[in-house]
């Protein structure tokens, strides 16, 4: 199985970006992902800068892809997606996620093969068809799939596809026109003054019971837990999932990456422990926010 890092969800500054892609160059990672899929408005990487580190990682052997927003708004948010395209058309070892059909739309027409992000919301195998003969050569599932609903969907294809699923970190839940960051500051989304810079880890809410609930991200709503299915990855892989998916929630993110290889090299079972803030409960289909433990392990929670 291989292991891929997604898309970096927070604004980070610029030097800590650059500083973190030059630590997964090193990092046992085989995909990633770069680029904004949140917020247009969060411009301190741009295009050109992207492309820079996609360079330097491709150089080091990693599958580098561009990821697109996956809330697409205005004239000038389709122009970026355009150049982003065009950009990874311009370069073969690049390739595009589309988050956003306007994306797939694009690399479909100019025939080059693309990855069906997370965000498309393929739920069925119909779907995926009509996804795969427009050009994808991969494909994400939406987070909440549990294992029943993925192996149906791969079952009735007509051939295989490279199948990807989000395995680590906060899940992306919901996009919405309004920003919940800047609301949270008194302010409003045109005149952000990018406070969501002050939260590289987003901004954790809690029920009135105080039950860990979301994670607010900008236009973001991600889950209050973070997503924790790695010491089940031989089910994922009995399942048909080809590449593990971790999401960054901070540099540590790598040392997951590295547990992770280990343990495929070594065929453990157990990846990470489970902690008080992990949560996988649409694998197994029950309540998202609960903890169902692997084969290996029951939760012991710590």
């Amino acid at each position: 199985m291989k292991i891929s890092l997604g898309p970096l969800p927070y604004f980070w500054p610029k030097d800590m970006v650059v500083q973190f892609y030059s630590q997964v160059a090193a990092a046992p990672v085989d995909i990633v992902y770069l680029g904004e899929t949140v917020c247009s408005k969060r411009r301190e990487m741009n295009l050109r800068d992207w492309l820079d580190i996609a360079d330097s990682l491709l150089d080091a052997g990693k599958e580098v892809a561009l990821s697109t927003l996956a809330l697409i708004e205005a004239e000038s948010e389709l122009k970026s997606l355009r150049a982003i395209c065009k950009a990874a058309n311009a370069n073969e070892r690049l390739s595009v996620e589309a988050n956003d059909m306007a994306a797939a739309h694009l690399m479909s027409e100019a025939g080059r093969p693309f990855i069906a992000g997370p965000y498309l919301n393929i739920y069925n195998a119909p779907a995926l068809e009509i996804m795969r003969q427009a050009g994808a050569k991969r494909w994400t599932p939406p987070v909440e799939i549990s294992r029943h609903a993925l192996e149906g969907i791969l079952g009735s294809l007509a051939s295989p596809i490279e199948t990807e699923l989000f395995a680590y970190g906060h899940l992306p839940l919901a996009l919405s026109a309004r920003c919940f960051t800047a609301r949270s500051e008194g302010l409003p989304k045109d005149d952000c003054r990018f406070v969501c810079k002050k939260y590289p880890q987003g901004i954790p809410t809690r029920s009135q019971e105080g039950e860990t609930l979301f994670n607010l991200n900008g236009i973001q709503t991600q889950s209050g837990k973070c997503y924790h299915l790695l010491n089940q990855w031989r089910d994922l892989q009995h399942a048909g999932v080809n590449v593990i998916r971790l999401s960054p929630e901070s540099p540590d993110t790598l040392r997951v990456a590295e547990s992770l290889a280990l343990a495929l090299k070594q065929e453990q079972d157990k990846v990470l422990p489970y902690q008080l803030n992990h949560s996988n409960g649409y694998w197994s289909r029950i309540p998202g926010m609960e903890l169902a433990a692997g084969p290996q392990e029951t939760p012991h929670l710590s």
